[in-house]
Order: structure tokens, then C-alpha cells, then sequence
């Protein structure tokens, strides 16, 4: 398999030596830099996009989560951390996996295999899909907080993208979480061929569709897998029948 790049993002200069030291055992891995607040790690993650993240959660100014909630497109995750707290507090997140500090070379062991593990499934899905002009693979993720409630999502897991006054509703599973982002901003970043704009105000995942009905003065209505109905404007209605005919 091809070598994974990684970064640290970490406020303490002795875990950071720790890791890097860590690290010397798993040739599969390349550490290629590395930031000592949330700043610098979000300029040095959008420069380089790596494939592992190790990021602290305790760090001063901005905290690990706020990190997370920066990025567009988040690496696999691997929270580190003193506080069994935050460890526990990480699993809410869907944190791929959590280090408790001072990190045991046979724990360290155990996560970069999964990690290896996972990356490789990914790699071999994602060569599948094709990105069709977004910026986002299906395949990648995103982290969404809303209140004290956070997840990070895969985008093909997200059914529908919906305007809630200066806000975006964005649906997954049985989530509807609120994110400050315009619907503009995150179409842009989408996979044209599997995300379709409805209308002015919604964005729906093609793959999550569970039924077509013709609708009034040209018009379609969607309804999705999880029950939300979308009415798709009399325009959008022409390109989407044309975009899905074969």
C-alpha cells in the first residue's frame, strides 16, 4: 500500500517528540509536519492534506473539536489526550481512535494498524467514485457541530442540504444539525454527479432517493429514503430528468 502522510497538531513539544518517536516503528507512516496550536494546524492541514491527523483535544485558545469544525475535509482522526473525559467525550465526535497520554508503544501499534486497515478499504472505494468537480469524494468526511452535539460524517452518508434562515440544516441518519455555512459554499465543495440542487433552497443526494412523482406545472416531488419530501423547481425539474435519463 502507499505510505500514508500524517501531521500533529499538538500544544506540548514533549508529545509531540513523543509521537514523532513513536512513529519511527511504522515505516507505513510519514510524518510530513507538524503545529503546536489549532491555527497553525489548520493552515498546515489545508497546505498539505494529510491522511492521519494526530490532534490533541486540551490545547490553549482553540481546542481540538474547534480544529475539526474548521476543516472542510477532515483526515482519519486520532485524538490525543491526558483526560479520560475527553477521551470518552471523543467517541460522541466518531473519532476514529483516542491515545491517553503517555502513549503505550503496543497502544500506538494497535490504532496505526487500523488505520492502515481503514485507509486502505477507502482507497479502494474512493478509486471508484469519481469526484464529478466538487472538491469532496463521497467517500471523505466532514465534522459538524452543532450546539454541544458533534459528528464527523461521511458526505455519502448526508441525504439533504437545506436553508434555515442565515444557517444550513444538513440531514443524516436520523440528524438534522444546523451549520453556519451558505448553501452556495458547500455546493460548490460537493460531487456535482451524486449532489442536485432541488431548488434555491435545498440540496439532495441523488443516491438517497426513494421515489419520482410528477408534480404541478412541470414541477417533480422527491422523497427521500428518510421520509423528507422535496418539491424540485419546474427548471431544476428539466435538468434532472435530463441528468438521470439514460
Amino acid at each position: 500500500m502507499k505510505t500514508l502522510n500524517a501531521v500533529i497538531v499538538e500544544d506540548s513539544r514533549l508529545a509531540r517528540n513523543e509521537l514523532k518517536e513513536l512513529l519511527k516503528a511504522h515505516n507505513e507512516i510519514e510524518l510530513i509536519g507538524e503545529a503546536e496550536n489549532v491555527d497553525e494546524g489548520f493552515e498546515l492541514i489545508n497546505k498539505t492534506n494529510p491522511d492521519l491527523l494526530f490532534l490533541d483535544i486540551n490545547m490553549p485558545e482553540k481546542d481540538g473539536f474547534e480544529l475539526l469544525e474548521m476543516l472542510d475535509n477532515v483526515p482519519i482522526t486520532i485524538f490525543t489526550t491526558a483526560f479520560d473525559d475527553y477521551a470518552i467525550k471523543s467517541f460522541e465526535y466518531n473519532a476514529f481512535d483516542y491515545l491517553l497520554k503517555p502513549i503505550s508503544q503496543k497502544r500506538f501499534s494497535s490504532s496505526i494498524t487500523k488505520v492502515i486497515e481503514k485507509s486502505t478499504s477507502t482507497s479502494e472505494t474512493t478509486e471508484r467514485v469519481e469526484e464529478g468537480g466538487g472538491g469532496l469524494t463521497l467517500e471523505k468526511q466532514i465534522f459538524i457541530k452543532d450546539g454541544e452535539n458533534c459528528w464527523l460524517v461521511k458526505i455519502k452518508d448526508i441525504s439533504l442540504f437545506e436553508i434555515v434562515g442565515n444557517y444550513t440544516r444538513v440531514f443524516f441518519d436520523s440528524n438534522k444539525p444546523l451549520i453556519y455555512k451558505s448553501l452556495a459554499q458547500i455546493e460548490e465543495k460537493l460531487p456535482s454527479d451524486v449532489f442536485f440542487r432541488a431548488n434555491r433552497q435545498q440540496i439532495i443526494n441523488i443516491n438517497h432517493v426513494n421515489k419520482v412523482v410528477s408534480w404541478f406545472n412541470g414541477k417533480l416531488k422527491i422523497e427521500m429514503n428518510s421520509g423528507e419530501e422535496v418539491e424540485i423547481s419546474r427548471r431544476q425539474s428539466y435538468i434532472f430528468k435530463d441528468q438521470l435519463s439514460f
